[in-house]
This record gives C-alpha cells, structure tokens and sequence, in this order.
C-alpha cells in the first residue's frame, strides 16, 4: 500500500470507527483475514488479468467452468430428501419432481451410512431417523419407484459403503432395462473427509482408498455419465473448518484421490472428469463467492502442471453446494430463511453448477413439505425474479473479490506445501493434522460467539426469547419394527446358494487386489445385505479405530 492511500485510509476510516464504537474495531473473514476499509486497483498489482482470470469456459476457470454459464442452462436444483422407509422418502422424491427439482438428492440414515442394517442391534432407536434406511436391493427398488432413472440425474450422500450402494441403484436400472451408459448422478464416495470430519467409517484409511479408485475404473468404462465421486468440503466445512481450511482440505483430498488412481493405471484423461466437488455455503458473503472461484483456478493449474491431461475436461472443477446447515438455528428460526436466500446467492454468483437449500425447521427436525417447498422456491426466485444469472460472474473484477479470491489462493497454498510435506493427505490424516487443524478452528469461532466478537442474530444479539413455533415432521415409530420384518422375510426367501457364492466372490476379490464392483454387483442381485457385505470389508481389510487425534 502507498503512503497516500495509507495516510488517506486513517484519516478517512480512523473517526468513524472512534464515532460508533459499536462497530468492531477488527474487520475479518470467517477465516480471519483481515479486511481492509477499502479496496482499489493497487491491491491488485501483482495480478495478471490474462493469466488470473481469463474468460468463462477457459483456463483457468475463474470466471466460470462453462463458457455461458447460467444464460445456457441454469444450475441444477437438487433438494436433499430422505426419512423413513423407502416408500416414505419415495413420495418425498415425487413431490419435489412435481414442484420443480430436476436432480434428485438422496439422504441415508445412520446405519445406512456406517454400513449397518436395520436389524443390526446397532441400530436400534437410529432406522429411518435422519435419512432413509436402505439395507437391501428391495429397499432400493422401492425408493425409485416410478421415478425415470435415464431421465434425471441422483445424487447418493453416501460414503463409506458407497460401492455397495452404488451397485444396488445400477442393479435396479439394469432389471429396468436402462443402459447402465444412459444413467447420470453422482456418488459422493468421499472416504478421507470421513477420516477428517464426518467420522463414519467401516475399513482403515489405504483399503477405503481402494474401494474408491475401484468405483473410477469401473464407472470410466460401464457408467461414464455418472460422477463416481463429489469430494466434499461440506462435511469439512460442517465440522468447524474456516473456509480457507474446507477450500484446502478439499481440494488436497482431490489431488490425493488423482494420485491414487494414476498409480493404480487409470488414464487421468479419462476418470479426472468424471471427479466433482461439494462445497458449503456460509455466512460471509465475499468469502463465499472467493471461495468458489479461487477452486477452479486452483484445481485448473494444479491439474495442468501435475499431468498435462490432453482432456480439457480434467482441468474443470464443476461443483454441487450447499447452504451452511451448522448456521441454522433453533433460536428465531424464520431467520433461517434469510440466511438460507443469503447463501444460495453466494453460490450462484460464486458459478456452483448443482445447488441445495437447506430447510428453515432443520434444526428441529426433517423438514416438512412446506419448509423445503419454501427452500426450494428461494431457488427459483433467485433463478427468476434477480436477474443474477443474466451475465457471466457479474462481480468478475471486483476489487475486493479479486484480492478475497487470490488470498483464498494463497492460503491454499500453504496448506498444500505443509501436507505435501508430510507425504499426501493420506499421512497427513494418519498423524491428525486436519482434524487437529479443524477442532482448533472450531474452538476460536466458539469463543468468538461467546465473547460476542462474531454476531448472531438470535443467539447473541438481537435476542428476544423466541424459539420453536413452526410446525415439525414427526418420525414414524413404526418404520423400524417394518424394516426387521422385511429383512427378516428377505433372508427367509432368497437364493441361499446363490447369496453365499456372490460373498465368496467378494471375499475372493478382496483379498486378491482384483476388481470389487462386479463382486458388488453380484451381491445386490443376490440379494445381500449391506451388512452382510461390511462384514466380508472388515474380515479382509480390518476396521478402522479413531487415534483421537483431538
């Protein structure tokens, strides 16, 4: 900064600070980057307009990962969905078909996501509690009912049995007759997050990794439509990540899955492309939108300089995001709808290509028909009525945005040089770094709330008593006992010789290194469970037990 601009800044910003102490007298980031009162083109100096940001649709991304963004197609509109029994988050899923959504998101329930069945005494009190229990191909042939699986595309929140549950969904539209090569969607499939953050795991860190390059090779050939992974910053972000650590973390976890499958043989040409990302939305508006942009340059140039791909695919980031769930709350809680609208603007102007919003009554329970109808029509006003998706990256050259996207840049850069010198995100997860880094972030916002350094509206300022008061979705009692009955009529009906061949395989598959989703495959005509499937995982591969790394 010149001496001028300094001289004038104090001389202009000092008093007014000194005028309304109210104001804090540090302006930061979520992430704690200073902000300064004004910014102009010296804060910029060093870029290069050419080379930093580019045009829509070209290296390296800034502006957009398609040349016409919104003006061509508009972002996809994907409403997380899933509670009860199948048949229950099926008519969910058709409703939001019938208001509007054109991508279908799919939420498990807990023993769905640690790889458990229903009748698992692990489960008891959690089936169908906060997402759908699937614990078998019936079950998944009941959520799609009646829904065109070669029509639309469906997004699977689902990690660390991910494979099993893949195979059960092309399973069913393979007894559709629906060519597997027609079928779109995504699978989030993101084990190393598990490790950082979300903490549901079934196998140790290295035979996770396996299983994930192993959905690349497959879905490259049988399935190349479908993402066969979203690496998620969400979960991260979720976690208490600032969002330089949840841009860093995740975009070091991309780079590590690229690593693991080139040494395994996979062409980056090939299954690079077919890798997505999945990002938070939260609160600080700018930061937001940085956050965003800086991924695409970051993931564009990494790409470029590692593998030199000849598939200008594989230098894209094209990403799904979601409003700040952690930024709900149960105090005020129609301010959740600001603060959801908010959110969602940030990621459209950020250039997200998939877009949830989180219901207002989320922090009480699943939300109901109206709440994610309301959450859903903040899309389409944003998408209608603002007139943001008429341009390309309509803040494309702001001063403050420039100079927010670069440090975002920067940071990530740090990271990068400290994980790599650890030897890859891998290691890095095995000595508790990011988790370390993630917990100590989350304490420092905590005491900021507390010491009323960070406001909430609700919580910590403008208080008034008021919680509650909107009308809940109650959990059915009875959804559990139905699916125990229906595993139990399951195992009593199927294929025994069949169902022990097809664990056999998969044993077989494991313990040989060979390839794990025809055994998959087979297992889900075969009628196995999810369970059933874990359980041979574990016997050759372990489980994996948290070092506490806190």
């Amino acid at each position: 900064m010149t001496d001028p601009k300094r001289r004038w800044l104090e001389e202009t910003y000092g008093p007014a600070v000194k005028k309304h102490p109210e104001r804090r007298e540090h302006f930061t980031t979520l992430s704690g980057e200073e902000v300064a009162p004004l910014y102009t083109p010296e804060d910029l100096s060093e870029m290069d307009p050419q080379r930093d940001l580019g045009r829509p649709g070209a290296f390296p991304y800034t502006r957009g990962a398609q040349a016409t963004m919104y003006r061509g197609r508009l972002w996809t509109m994907r409403q997380f969905a899933g509670f009860g029994s199948a048949a229950h988050t099926n008519e969910r899923f058709r409703y939001l078909l019938k208001h509007g959504v054109n991508g279908l998101s799919t939420a498990f329930d807990m023993p769905t996501l640690m790889g458990r069945d229903a009748d698992d005494p692990l489960s008891a009190g959690e089936v169908g509690r906060e997402g759908v229990a699937v614990s078998c191909l019936e079950d998944m042939e009941e959520l799609f009912a009646q829904i065109p699986l070669g029509d639309i595309t469906t997004s699977m929140t689902i990690n660390a049995p991910a494979s099993i549950i893949w195979a059960y969904y092309l399973v069913v539209a393979e007894r559709r007759g629906i060519p597997l090569d027609r079928l779109g969607g995504t699978l989030q499939n993101d084990c190393l997050k598990e490790y950082i953050a979300q903490r549901e795991w079934i196998v140790p860190v290295r035979p996770a990794m396996r299983l994930v390059v192993d959905t690349f090779r497959f879905g490259s050939t049988a399935v190349p439509k479908w993402n066969t992974i979203a690496v998620s910053g969400y979960h991260i972000r979720e976690a208490g990540a600032s969002a330089l650590q949840e841009l860093a973390f995740t975009l070091i976890d991309g780079l590590e899955y690229v690593k693991w499958g080139v040494e395994a043989g996979l062409d980056p040409n090939e299954f690079v492309p077919r890798i997505s990302f999945f990002f938070d939305v939260h609160s600080d508006f700018f930061e937001e939108i940085a956050k965003f942009r800086a991924a695409r340059r970051i993931w564009a140039r990494e790409m470029r300089e590692r593998y030199k791909p000849t598939n200008e695919r594989a230098l894209v980031l094209r990403t799904h995001a979601q409003t700040a769930g952690v930024s709900l709350t149960a105090q005020q809680p129609y301010n959740n709808v600001v603060r959801v609208a908010l959110q969602a603007l940030a990621a459209v102007l950020g250039g997200t290509q998939s877009l949830h919003t989180n219901s207002l009554d989320e922090t009480y329970a699943l939300p109901t028909e109206e709440a994610v109808t309301l959450a859903l029509r903040t899309q389409q006003i944003i998408a209608a009525e603002t007139g943001v998706a008429d341009t390309v990256d309509p803040l494309g050259g702001s001063y403050y945005l420039e100079a927010l996207t670069n440090r975002m840049e920067e940071g990530f850069h740090r990271h990068l040089r400290e994980i790599e010198g650890m030897g890859g995100m891998v290691e890095a997860i095995e000595r508790g770094y990011p988790q370390r880094e993630i917990v100590e972030s989350a304490f420092r916002f905590q005491q900021q709330v507390e010491r009323k350094e960070r406001l909430i509206v609700g919580v910590n300022a403008y208080e008034d008593g008021r919680g509650g008061g909107i009308p809940t979705l109650a959990p059915d009692p009875a959804v559990e006992a139905r699916q125990v009955e229906r595993l139990r009529a399951l195992r009593a009906s199927r294929d025994a010789g069949r169902w022990r061949a097809s664990l056999d395989a998969l044993r077989a598959a494991a313990v040989s290194g060979g390839e794990l989703m025809p055994a998959f495959l087979e297992c889900a005509r075969s009628s196995a469970t999810v369970g059933e499937q874990v359980a041979v995982l574990k016997e050759v591969f372990g489980t994996y037990r948290d070092p506490g790394y806190y």
